[in-house]
């Protein structure tokens, strides 16, 4: 009976070999393929191989016959390919907000789908530079529990955990417990953020997520329409918002600005804003570019990143800003040049 059963199963365990360890580069002879089958205890002989074959490619998989680099068998087409799963494997462990054990763990999965002989390319070629890796191990429960929330329509209860520090004092944990209505999860600037409102205010939050430690659905209190204190009329637009309101994990009224630019900026600009920014004029060493973006501190702090390079033409309030923010950096140097010289 066990024999029978070893041999039903037969072509199902044929796919698995074919998957995992056959690829271009490393096909199977069909003696190859029968010996293999052999440590699953399954006995086969080299022509039922060939028409095990024939089902599995008509039932659409692309296993290729070929003569080189020997006679033998292979699985072609994958649903990722080697390139796409080094992205996703990539992604993966330069994500700060995914705790380095699921990490190892979601980079095996990912691994998976791909051969052996595959799986050697990518753990030779991926480099990890050793980034901060979040120690939050509830970080897939809180993913879950919010996107919930976000598809169903009711408000959660989060504890949120950062860093504080207090005059006199060593840096501490400080929680804080918020109700909030969650819009959408994002991830920019290597952070993953939850954008929500806070039910005391009228406007959006964001909240890094991996300094969520927990969250508890509140099913009977609706969603907070975004509506009701944004311009979202027929509710949040993901894209709309990262593109016009959200710099830098800073949220703010969208503004048309006016930068005047050094031409070495350009790629800078364009990876920010895109290919189509209305470039306004330009000369041998500048351009002047008109683009819309949220003001706020993170775009402020973004240009000040490129020094002289870029300078705020309008509006000038922003410029203005930017102007208070230099002085009062200038400002604490002096003072603290001027203390470190009293020494």
């Amino acid at each position: 009976m066990a024999g029978k059963a070893n041999s039903k199963l037969k072509t199902l365990v044929l796919m698995d070999i074919l998957r995992e360890k056959t690829d271009e580069d490393h096909p199977m002879s069909a003696a190859e393929l029968c010996q293999e089958l052999g440590e699953y205890n399954i006995d086969a002989e080299r022509k039922s191989i060939y028409s095990d074959i024939e089902v599995l490619q008509d039932y659409g998989m692309d296993i290729i016959k070929t003569t080189t680099p020997k006679k033998g068998f292979f699985l072609g087409d994958r649903d990722f390919e080697l390139a796409e799963l080094r992205l996703l494997v990539d992604a993966v462990q330069s994500a700060g907000f995914i705790p380095e054990e699921k990490t190892k763990a979601l980079k095996a999965k990912i691994q998976k789908v791909c051969s052996v002989w595959q799986r050697k390319q990518l753990d030779k070629q991926v480099y990890v530079d050793g980034r901060y890796k979040t120690a939050n191990k509830q970080i897939y429960y809180i993913i879950d529990a919010l996107s919930r929330a976000i598809d169903q329509g009711y408000k959660v209860k989060i504890s949120y955990t950062r860093r504080s520090i207090v005059a006199g004092d060593r840096a501490h944990n400080e929680t804080r417990i918020f109700k909030v209505t969650p819009y959408a999860t994002i991830w920019q600037d290597d952070h993953y953020y939850l954008v929500c409102n806070n039910e005391k205010y009228d406007n959006f939050m964001h909240v890094r997520i991996e300094r969520i430690n927990q969250v508890e659905a509140v099913e009977d209190e609706k969603a907070r329409p975004c509506s009701a204190f944004s311009n979202f009329k027929n509710g949040f637009d993901c894209s709309t918002y990262i593109t016009q309101n959200m710099f830098h994990g800073y949220s703010g009224e969208p503004e048309v600005i006016q930068l005047r630019c050094d031409n070495d900026v350009l790629v800078a600009i364009t990876d920010r804003f895109g290919e189509d920014v209305v470039i306004l004029d330009t000369d041998e060493d500048t351009f002047t570019v008109r683009i819309r973006a949220a003001v706020s501190d993170g775009l402020v702090k973004w240009l000040l990143e490129f020094g002289n390079k870029v300078l705020v033409v309008a509006p000038d309030s922003l410029r203005e800003e930017v102007v208070q923010t230099l002085k009062d950096t200038l400002s604490a140097y002096q003072t603290l040049t001027a203390a470190a010289d009293d020494e």
